[in-house]
């Protein structure tokens, strides 16, 4: 039970390290480069949240494992 919570919160932290780089990714496009348009960002999002959802449920399920960057391995 201790190691499926754990992979949860690795699994939040994953996802809101990803969503702040695909936003930063988005803005530095959108400032710099060509705007992008809504259909485009809003198609990025809805592939980023199926992936998200894909993770969750394996990690959910046992199905996936997570590995921890540090700490006892074994």
């Amino acid at each position: 039970m201790v190691e499926m919570a754990i992979g949860v919160l690795w699994f939040l932290i994953g996802l809101i390290v990803l969503a702040g780089v695909i936003w930063l990714a988005i803005w530095v496009i959108e400032s710099f480069v060509y705007p992008i348009p809504d259909q485009v960002k809003k198609g990025v999002w809805v592939v980023v949240l199926l992936l998200a959802l894909i993770a969750l449920i394996s990690v959910l399920a046992g199905g996936g494992t997570v590995r921890m960057p540090f700490g006892r391995h074994g």
